[in-house]
C-alpha cells in the first residue's frame, strides 16, 4: 500500500517492506498552460526538467562523478541508472526515473538526494511556478508495487531547480525524506555544489 507523504515527512522504506533490495524513483511534472501572447509573439519554448540524483558519503559530494544525470547515466559503482532524459515532460506518468539497488550501495555512501532543475531556466526565463502536478514516488523493484509518493503543492514561482527528496542509510535501514525545498540555482552544477 502506497503511503502519501507531506513535505518534511520520513517514512522507512525497509520496514514494511522485507528484502527490500531494488527501488525505481519516478519523477513526475507537467508544464502549466501559459497564455500565447500576442499574434506575432513567438511560441514558448518548452521547460525541460532534469532529475539527478547526487550520491553523499557523510552528508557531502565528494567527487562529480557521484552525480548521476542526463550526461552520466548510470554511476561508478553500478547502483545507480538513470533511464535517460525526457525533453518536454509530456505524457501520463513518471517523467524520468532513476534505479537504484539498495542492497549494492557502497557502506560509504549513506545518502542519495534527487534533485530536478530547469535546463537552462535562466537563459529561457522559467522557473517552477510555470510547472504543475510535480511528484516523486518510490517504487519496490521486486514487486513494482508503489511504497510512497510525495506530491508537491507549494509555489515554486521563481525557483529554478527543487530538492525533491531524499534516500538515506539510518540505522542499518533505509529511509525517504520529502523535502520540496526550491531553489535559485540556475544550473545543476550550482545545486551540487550545496553538497561540497
Amino acid at each position: 500500500m502506497s503511503v502519501s507523504l507531506q513535505k518534511g515527512q520520513k517514512v522507512s522504506l525497509s520496514k514494511d517492506n522485507a528484502g527490500l533490495s531494488k527501488v525505481m524513483i519516478g519523477l513526475g511534472w507537467d508544464e502549466a498552460k501559459r497564455s500565447k501572447g500576442g499574434f506575432f509573439a513567438p511560441k514558448p519554448q518548452p521547460i525541460d526538467c532534469d532529475a539527478s540524483a547526487l550520491m553523499l558519503q557523510g552528508g557531502k559530494l565528494r567527487d562529480k562523478s557521484d552525480i548521476i544525470y542526463f550526461g552520466n547515466l548510470s554511476h561508478k559503482t553500478g547502483t545507480i541508472q538513470h533511464m535517460g532524459d525526457n525533453l518536454t515532460g509530456a505524457g501520463e506518468g513518471d517523467d524520468e526515473q532513476i534505479l537504484v539497488d539498495l542492497s549494492k550501495v557502497p557502506a560509504e555512501y549513506d545518502r542519495i538526494v534527487l534533485v530536478v532543475n530547469i535546463y537552462q531556466a535562466v537563459k529561457r526565463n522559467q522557473h517552477f511556478g510555470m510547472i504543475q502536478n510535480a511528484f516523486i514516488r518510490l517504487v519496490d523493484g521486486r514487486t513494482n508495487n508503489e511504497m510512497c509518493k510525495y506530491s508537491l503543492t507549494d509555489d515554486y514561482s521563481g525557483m529554478t531547480a527543487l530538492i525533491f527528496g531524499e534516500v538515506y542509510r539510518h540505522n542499518g535501514e533505509w529511509k525517504f525524506n520529502a523535502i520540496g525545498q526550491g531553489t535559485n540555482d540556475p544550473g545543476l552544477g550550482e545545486l551540487a555544489n550545496r553538497y561540497i
